[in-house]
């Protein structure tokens, strides 16, 4: 997905479908698709692309890096990082 710039076996895993079905279309039967661009549409809107890729990767106050969540499937925690992301901005901190 170009929006987080997630490589093509990391999209499968968050789609969790096959090359196949992919490239014929065929995630009918798949909605985290529309999850994922649904969450991240306002945001992608609001910071610039690279800005969101470097934060996907970056380890966020949960402890955990977006996509993290998004390879766990576990889009409720990513929701929850697209709103920390929202109220705080993209906070960059130098490591100790």
């Amino acid at each position: 997905m170009q929006r987080l710039g997630l490589e093509e076996d990391e999209l499968l895993t968050v789609l969790g479908a096959d090359p196949l079905s992919v490239l014929s279309g065929d995630l009918d039967d798949k909605p985290q698709l529309a999850i994922l661009l649904a969450l991240t549409e306002e945001a992608a809107g609001r910071i610039h692309e690279d800005a969101l890729r470097r934060w996907l990767r970056t380890t966020g106050p949960s402890g955990r890096r977006p996509v993290d969540d998004l390879l766990a499937q576990d889009f409720g925690a990513f929701e929850d990082a697209i709103g920390a992301l929202e109220a705080r901005g993209f906070v960059v901190r130098a490591r100790r």
